[in-house]
C-alpha cells in the first residue's frame, strides 16, 4: 500500500517498503519545503511527478549511478574539452538553468520540473545546497545541468543541451571537481543511454543505502563560488 504523507511530518518509509512496479515508488504527498526535500535526499528518494499530479516520491532499484573515476570521456568528447570551445561555470545562473531543464522537449509530453518544483529548488541553492553548471558559447547558455552536493555525494536532478555535446562538457567538468574536491559518488537516479555513454551503471538501492550512511556526514573541499572553472 502507497504511503501517503503528511505536511507536519517529514520522514519516509523505509526504502525496501519501495513497489517493484512501478519501480521504486516509495510514497506520494507532502510538500516540497526545503527542509523536506534535504530529508529525501537523505532518506535515499527523490520527487518526481507530473504537472497535476500528487507529489511522488521514488527510490528504483537498482540506482543509476556514476563513480568519478568510472567517468568515460569518448575521443569526440575529449577532443571538443581539449578545445576548449564552451566556457563552463558553476553557480553563475542556477534559475536560468533550471528553467531552461524545464523547457519543453520534442520525445517527452509536458515536464516534470513545475513552477514549484523549480521555486523548490532555488530555495535549496540560496541555503547553498543546490548547484547549478552552465555551459557558455561566448555569453549564449547551450547547455548545463543542476543537483544537490551534500556530503561526498552529489544528486544530479536534470540537465540541458542547445547545442552538440554541451551537456555532456558540463557533466564532465562536473565530475572532474567533484573527484578533486573529495565526492565519491555522482547519484543519477533513473538510467539514460545519455548517462551510461558517460559511465553511469546501476547498483543495488542497499548498497546505494550504504553511501549515504558513510558518506553524507563527511566533508568535502568544495569551492562553488560562481565563476569560469
Amino acid at each position: 500500500m502507497l504511503t501517503w504523507l503528511q505536511r507536519d511530518n517529514l520522514s519516509f518509509p523505509p526504502l525496501e517498503k519501495a513497489m517493484r512496479d512501478p519501480n521504486g515508488l516509495l510514497a506520494a504527498g507532502g510538500d516540497l519545503s526545503a527542509d523536506r526535500l534535504i530529508q529525501a535526499y537523505r532518506h535515499g528518494c527523490f520527487p518526481w511527478f507530473q504537472e497535476g499530479q500528487p507529489i511522488l516520491w521514488w527510490s528504483p532499484d537498482p540506482r543509476t549511478v556514476l563513480l568519478p573515476d568510472e567517468l568515460h570521456v569518448s575521443r569526440s568528447l575529449g577532443k571538443l574539452l581539449r578545445q576548449q570551445r564552451y566556457q563552463v561555470t558553476f553557480d553563475k545562473d542556477f534559475a536560468a538553468v533550471i528553467q531552461a531543464c524545464a523547457a519543453p522537449r520534442a520525445y517527452a509530453d509536458g515536464t516534470w520540473i513545475t513552477d514549484s518544483m523549480q521555486a523548490a529548488y532555488v530555495q535549496l541553492h540560496q541555503r547553498g545546497l543546490a548547484h547549478s553548471v552552465e555551459v557558455w558559447d561566448a555569453d549564449v547558455l547551450v547547455g548545463g545541468l543542476y543537483g544537490l552536493a551534500m556530503g561526498q555525494l552529489f544528486f544530479g536532478e536534470s540537465m540541458f543541451s542547445r547545442a552538440d555535446n554541451a551537456s555532456k562538457v558540463g557533466f564532465a567538468t562536473l565530475v572532474a571537481h567533484l573527484k578533486a574536491w573529495g565526492f565519491v559518488l555522482i547519484d543519477c537516479q533513473m538510467p539514460t543511454q545519455h548517462l551510461q555513454s558517460l559511465g553511469a551503471r546501476s547498483i543495488p538501492r542497499s548498497t546505494f543505502a550504504d553511501y549515504l550512511r558513510q558518506h553524507l556526514d563527511l566533508t568535502n573541499c568544495a569551492d562553488w563560488l560562481p565563476r569560469r572553472v
